[in-house]
């Protein structure tokens, strides 16, 4: 979390994280490595930025194409320095360089940008130093949506949501987020212990979101930024809260498993609203089109997915 890395802990010892912690780096499930790079369909030729992390993916692309035909970057200079020193340690010395993703990428041309970290949006960066015909793929920040995009002949890009889902931890600025809902923020104090402006009786039983996959990843992309914590209390009842910057929340009990929830909300925005009309979505349809969906990125960044009549914006 932050500055704090498991290299550090002694023998015996573990980080222990709060509630309001967030890791910010882990050696990602080698599945999912080879699922981002397989969607990149990597040719012997490619040159390819990939992210740093643990060193792991890295070492795989320097293993299946040669170090010099690879860039590896990281917001976090202690995981690039600790990432050079394992790479050299097997005979692998690729470029590796102190990034942040979302700003301008190493000077370069890439046939291949492959992010294990999570983006909020295709980055203008990522555009222009793409090669003619080269592809993206990454994730999408918050959601388990692999977006897989080429670049078109006017600098944007056109692709697709793959069928598969993944998670990603999301892209930072510096060494820890900004934007943790701290267990002492009014907000959250809010959440737990406030009546709400409405209350109501849920149609459907208590989901946390972030187990699912296609509702929180439409949720996501539909009300971008919401924060999910849950409880459960010593006699089994069960709350889910959902909390936005924008200064909404919603907190949802019930006492056992298929009961219908009692919501309280309150702000500008009714998230739990919004949670069950994409429950309902699913329900009437059968699934929700993000999956699946086409995406196009123009020149500027802006990306939309889009599927049966469907389209959202991401920003």
């Amino acid at each position: 979390m932050g500055r704090h890395h498991a290299d550090h802990a002694g023998p015996g010892q573990a980080l222990v994280r709060r509630a309001d912690q967030y890791p910010t780096s882990s050696s990602t499930l080698p599945s999912l490595v080879l699922l981002m790079y397989r969607s990149a369909c990597i040719a012997d030729a490619s040159r390819v930025l990939v992210t740093t992390g643990s060193g792991y993916g890295t070492a795989l692309a320097c293993a299946r194409l040669g170090a010099d035909h690879i860039t590896s970057v990281d917001i976090d200079p202690y995981l690039v320095s600790a990432a050079r020193q394992r790479l050299a340690d097997t005979g692998h010395h690729p470029r590796l360089e102190v990034c942040d993703l979302t700003k301008t990428l190493p000077d370069g041309s890439y046939d291949r940008i492959v992010s294990t970290v999570s983006m909020p949006t295709v980055p203008v960066s990522w555009l222009e130093a793409l090669a003619p015909g080269g592809r993206l793929v990454t994730t999408l920040a918050r959601t388990g949506l692999i977006i897989v995009a080429d670049k078109t002949g006017d600098g944007g890009a056109t692709g697709y949501v793959a069928p598969e889902p993944a998670g990603f931890m999301s892209t930072r600025h510096g060494e820890d987020y900004d934007d943790i809902l701290t267990d002492d923020a009014p907000l959250w104090q809010t959440a737990q212990h406030a009546d709400g402006e409405t209350v109501s009786t849920s149609r459907y039983p208590l989901m946390y979101v972030p187990d699912t996959w296609d509702v929180r990843s439409t949720l996501e992309v539909l009300v971008p930024g919401i924060g999910h914590r849950q409880h459960t209390a010593d006699d089994g009842t069960r709350t889910v809260y959902m909390l936005h910057e924008d200064g909404s929340w919603a907190r949802a009990t019930a006492a056992q498993r298929r009961d219908s929830p009692t919501v309280h909300q309150g702000g500008p925005r009714r998230l739990w609203d919004g949670l069950d009309r994409i429950r309902t979505w699913l329900v009437v349809d059968g699934d929700l089109p993000i999956r699946g969906a086409a995406v196009t990125i123009t020149p500027e960044g802006a990306a939309t997915l889009s599927r049966r009549g469907w389209s959202a914006a991401i920003s």
